[in-house]
């Protein structure tokens, strides 16, 4: 990341928004997490590389800088999976809210500095009209509210998220086996050197 994206980042996340509110709650700041961040309405916002490079990019930076510890990932058009934790710097639900708080503003942002996005008006309309009917909004909305974060305290619980994380582009249709797939974790579980992220391997 740029000192310029940094810095803007940074800025963002002055501003504090509640971390979750549904019933679904971190207990336990110890533990793994199984998350899910959905954007509104399932719209394929991350069929476009530089949507994604932005995910990529933020979830960098809090490896880096706030304690995020990442066992699992894959990115999807319209949703995300992960399997996260943290060291104890930052609390992991602060963690969770500061990435979708961060990667919305610049996905957005992008969107509409950016004139050969076919789709930008139609976007936009869609996110404000979201953020319109949100109170924890000043404008635009880009991700769903909820996470479900699920705490993976058994060693089965484990391997079937990971199965199921690393599966979904297969499910998709995307590609034939996991491994195969840029925007995943399962690269790194096969030990291939195209990794667009360092994952804390779990061993089965």
């Amino acid at each position: 990341m740029t000192c310029a994206i940094v810095t803007n980042y940074l800025n963002w996340l002055i501003i504090r928004i509640p971390a979750m509110s549904r019933k679904y709650k971190i207990r336990n700041q110890q533990g793994i997490y199984f998350v899910t961040f959905t954007i509104i309405r399932w719209i394929d916002v991350f069929i476009r590389r530089q949507y994604r490079d932005i995910m990529i990019d933020s979830l960098i930076f809090c490896q880096k800088n706030k304690g995020l510890m990442l066992y699992a990932y894959c990115i999807m058009s319209n949703h995300i999976h992960l399997i996260i934790g943290t060291s104890g710097k930052y609390k992991l639900e602060f963690i969770i809210r500061d990435i979708k708080k961060y990667t919305a503003f610049r996905i957005i942002k992008t969107i509409q500095n950016n004139p050969s996005e076919s789709r930008r008006e139609w976007l936009l309309k869609l996110f404000e009209s979201a953020g319109s009917s949100n109170k924890h909004n000043t404008k635009f909305q880009f991700w769903q509210q909820h996470n479900h974060p699920i705490e993976l305290s058994t060693n089965e619980m484990i391997d079937q998220k990971l199965n199921y994380i690393h599966n979904n582009p297969v499910k998709a249709g995307i590609v034939t086996i996991p491994e195969n797939y840029l925007y995943s974790s399962a690269i790194n579980y096969a030990g291939f050197p195209e990794k667009l992220l360092d994952v804390i391997l779990i061993e089965e």
